[in-house]
């Protein structure tokens, strides 16, 4: 199976999974499945909205540019996540926007200080970096500097 990071009780992340990985994540207790993934993307499974609801998980695909962060499609990521049952398997190709949109969730769900955030990347080996993290601890620190 693909390897899993869990982010928070709610929330995990993840590379792109296969079948097998769907049914194995059905039965470890996943109720949702979030794909990052373009389906312009090498690799993109046309059929895993099927597979998943085949496996009985909600599914959920919006599309996040590995590179190029965009904090109205993270918003909306998130509005998804924060709907859907849990916990959550986020998913992309390598796994580190997966990472981040957990963290991102975890952090907005948990109220986590940049300081919890940065630790807990560290802890998940994620980089700081990574577009859509750094994006987020950006306005997050530009939102508190101007309350």
């Amino acid at each position: 199976m693909t390897e899993i990071k869990k982010v928070s009780d709610q929330f995990s992340a993840a590379g792109q999974i296969s079948p097998e990985d769907l049914q194995q994540a059905a039965k470890e207790g996943f109720k949702s499945i979030v794909n990052l993934r373009s389906p312009k993307e090498t690799g993109f499974q046309a059929d895993e909205q099927e597979q998943t609801k085949a496996v009985g998980l909600d599914y959920v695909n919006i599309p996040l540019n590995p590179s190029e962060p965009n904090q109205e499609l993270v918003n909306k990521v998130i509005h998804e996540i924060e709907n859907l049952p849990k916990p959550v398997l986020v998913h992309c190709a390598a796994g580190a926007r997966a990472s981040a949109i957990a963290l991102i969730a975890t952090a907005t769900q948990d109220s986590l200080t940049p300081e919890e955030i940065r630790a807990k990347a560290q802890d998940l080996g994620l980089k700081l970096d990574q577009p859509h993290l750094k994006q987020f601890l950006e306005q997050d620190t530009h939102e508190r500097v101007r309350s």
